[in-house]
């Protein structure tokens, strides 16, 4: 018995001493555990993707390091938690990454046209040059756009196509006479503009919808299969190279589940897949909303492939962001606000009804306060018959919501996904509405209320993906090109901005036990930064990468003094992808 009991405590003692051997120590860094303001701690012990504690370099490697244990000296380099976009359209743009010229970044229309003038030149008969998104007038020098002009002088001889944020799009003429449009071209609650003799000019307008814009986009080149689980790989690494480790995928138009999420589920399988990547369901045939949720509520099951691709992080599915077409309150500062369909309420009402009944979590797109106040009521009504009871859903966007709706937001226990969108609209928001008296959207408003916020892009059909232009947005609520477009005493300290980037958006996704602190028991994703985000000046902050992304305690990608630690990753394909030879954010453009 006694031999039993020796035997019993030693096995014990050995389980105890593997439980804290680290597989890797991170010394030597200023290390913002994101508990609270100001607390900073020197090293960080990590044993099969989770925290194992916190603390001075000396301590930690004292207590967890063994002859295996994986060793970076930080070099007193800022560490902050993994950025977690809590509104992006990843898997959507994965699928088409290595299709798209990206002019995120470029500070010259001079330089822009000269790009898309090369890009043309490689690109083989047949195939579009596009440009889709991540940029404006107003980050250019030149504070203007191209002509269609400027752009058939620069392509005569392939079709392209450049999208606008969410207003216009621009159609050279091979891509009209690619695609065949004419004098009859329509398409409902779009305008597809003609010259005097009843010709395209290559114009497309969004007025109450987008649809001709992105039903154009939809008849572009396709990438294969195989070119689309590389375009996933470079578009998430792209993600890791400014520090990102999780996003809340909000699907979108053209989305179509499952057929659209096989690629990130294959690389999910194959232990490919480098950002958690949390997804939302999103309805795609107006007037048959409804039968697909009832459909999804009893077919749709997660499979969390070791929490990288998961049904936003929740035992359930859940929906959104758009939830039915009728409720979909089109941002186009170009044009005045969209009026919702009368029949709004009867279409959105039997689908949250459903969702609540099967405590389906949910999200919705909502620009304006007219539109939150119809949404709310029907919350409201839902909820005195089946309560929500802790059920998480939220807005998105919500930028002209107002005091009285966040209360009610409160009651009913939501949250707010917020995005810079205002960083590239502010422009043209102010050309039709005027100067904000107020931030926009109420980020401190929803904070002091104690409603859970959550940042995020809305990449990439209208912003960039580069979180730190983002959190230049939110330090100093100026836009891209530099208009004051909050007052300045709302913009949020360094401390909270980090918050809602990180601890914030896991809320979204029913993490905020697991992810965005670094402290023990939590998820090891962290970026070891190229500048220290807390002392640097508010314009340094968008020139901010990262040197050192951490996924689940593995080294997803690697820069300046860790570039041996840089894991290996497929060629760019097709041969003529602009990310070949550009990359995507424009860095030094």
């Amino acid at each position: 018995m006694k031999t039993i009991l020796i035997a019993i405590l030693a096995l014990t003692s050995m389980t105890l001493h593997a439980q804290k051997n680290a597989d890797l120590i991170v010394t030597n860094g200023k290390i913002a555990t994101m508990i609270k303001a100001g607390e900073f701690v020197q090293a960080v012990a990590v044993k099969d993707g989770i925290i194992l504690a916190t603390g001075d370099s000396k301590s930690i490697l004292s207590a967890y390091q063994n002859v295996k244990t994986n060793i970076i000296d930080a070099g007193g380099k800022t560490i902050v938690p993994g950025i977690n976009d809590s509104h992006i359209h990843i898997i959507r743009e994965g699928l088409h990454y290595n299709a798209e010229l990206r002019w995120d970044g470029v500070k010259t229309l001079a330089r822009a046209m000269q790009m898309l003038k090369e890009q043309a030149a490689r690109t083989p008969p047949g195939v579009w040059v596009k440009v889709v998104g991540g940029w404006n007038e107003f980050q250019f020098e030149e504070k203007r756009q191209p002509t269609l002009a400027e752009i058939n002088a620069a392509v005569p001889d392939k079709p392209v196509f450049i999208t606008y944020l969410y207003g216009k799009a621009f159609l050279n003429k091979k891509g009209i006479e690619t695609l065949g449009y004419d004098s009859k071209t329509h398409y409902e609650g779009s305008l597809v503009e003609l010259d005097g003799e009843g010709n395209p000019t290559g114009m497309l307008y969004a007025k109450e919808t987008p649809k001709a814009i992105y039903t154009t986009l939809g008849l572009t080149t396709k990438l294969s299969h195989e070119e689309r689980l590389n375009s996933t790989l470079q578009y998430y690494r792209e993600l890791n190279r400014f520090g990102i480790t999780s996003a809340g995928d909000a699907a979108g138009g053209g989305q179509n589940f499952p057929a659209d999420y096989a690629v990130a589920l294959e690389l999910a399988k194959n232990g490919k897949l480098n950002i958690r990547t949390s997804y939302f369901l999103f309805a795609q045939q107006k007037g048959k909303e409804l039968q697909d949720y009832q459909n999804w509520v009893k077919t749709a099951f997660p499979n969390k492939n070791d929490h990288m691709l998961m049904p936003n992080g929740y035992s359930t599915e859940g929906a959104g962001e758009n939830l039915v077409a009728t409720a979909a309150d089109f941002e186009n500062f170009l044009e005045p606000r969209t009026i919702l369909s009368d029949s709004m309420e009867g279409d959105l009402e039997p689908v949250i009804r459903l969702l609540v009944q099967n405590h389906w979590p949910f999200r919705l797109h909502a620009t304006y306060g007219e539109s939150i106040e119809r949404m709310l009521a029907i919350f409201e009504k839902v909820n005195k018959e089946i309560p929500f009871d802790g059920l998480r859903w939220f807005f998105d966007h919500a930028e002209t919501i107002t005091d009285s709706q966040l209360a009610r937001v409160k009651q009913l226990g939501g949250g707010i996904a917020v995005q810079f969108r205002m960083y590239y609209q502010g422009e043209l928001y102010n050309k039709l509405y005027g100067q904000p008296d107020k931030q926009l959207p109420p980020i401190k408003k929803m904070l002091a209320m104690g409603i859970p916020v959550g940042m995020g892009t809305d990449a990439t059909r209208i912003s960039t993906f580069n979180p730190w232009m983002a959190f230049h947005w939110l330090l100093t609520g100026k836009t891209i090109g530099g208009m004051q477009f909050w007052p300045k005493d709302q913009v949020l300290d360094r401390f909270t901005a980090m918050h809602i980037y990180t601890s914030g958006s896991a809320w979204f996704t029913g993490e905020d036990t697991l992810k965005g602190k670094l402290a023990k028991g939590m998820y090891a994703d962290f970026t070891v930064l190229s500048k220290d985000y807390f002392k640097v000046s508010t314009d340094e902050v968008r020139s901010i990468e990262s040197l050192l992304t951490i996924v689940n305690g593995k080294v997803v990608y690697a820069a300046g003094p860790y570039k041996k630690l840089d894991p290996e990753i497929p060629a760019v394909i097709p041969e003529w992808s602009p990310v070949k030879f550009y990359g995507g954010y424009q860095s030094k453009n």
